[in-house]
């Protein structure tokens, strides 16, 4: 087994970081920059997700390798991560701050405000060999 898959196979709850993206204010308005050392890994992949309908869900699978980095960059929205034992929700809430999520750790993001955007930084470039998109499946990778 890959080193990668074996981490995403241990990582839990307690892996997941909320990181305070450094804030340079004045009186023009505040500047936020993700760069350096702020997050453990170099950004491959941006998205973000917005105009997310009243009550609808996004997520809903976790990653074999990639970690991903989210920002609430307006409004809010919570994120359920589990890990197969645990549940944690984190509500996301400020352009400054920003959750880790490891690989191997099952996401479900809910009770997006009106007018949220969810910036997403991501690892790696997509590929569908990397998702796990069935919670069944989840915990069977998890317990092996």
């Amino acid at each position: 087994m890959e080193e990668s898959s074996k981490s995403s196979i241990m990582s839990n709850i307690s892996d997941i970081q909320l990181i305070e993206i450094p804030k340079i204010q004045d009186r023009r308005g505040n500047l936020s920059v993700v760069e350096g050392d702020t997050i453990p890994f170099v950004s491959k992949r941006v998205y973000y997700l917005y105009d997310v309908p009243s009550g609808s869900k996004r997520g809903g699978h976790a990653h074999i390798e990639q970690q991903e980095f989210l920002i609430a960059l307006s409004g809010s929205f919570d994120v359920i991560l589990k890990d197969g034992k645990n549940i944690k929700t984190i509500t996301l809430n400020k352009p400054n701050v920003g959750l880790l999520i490891v690989s191997g750790i099952w996401r479900e993001l809910k009770n997006f405000s009106s007018g949220s955007v969810c910036l997403v930084l991501s690892s790696g470039e997509f590929t569908e060999e990397d998702y796990i998109r069935e919670y069944k499946k989840f915990r069977l990778f998890k317990d092996r």
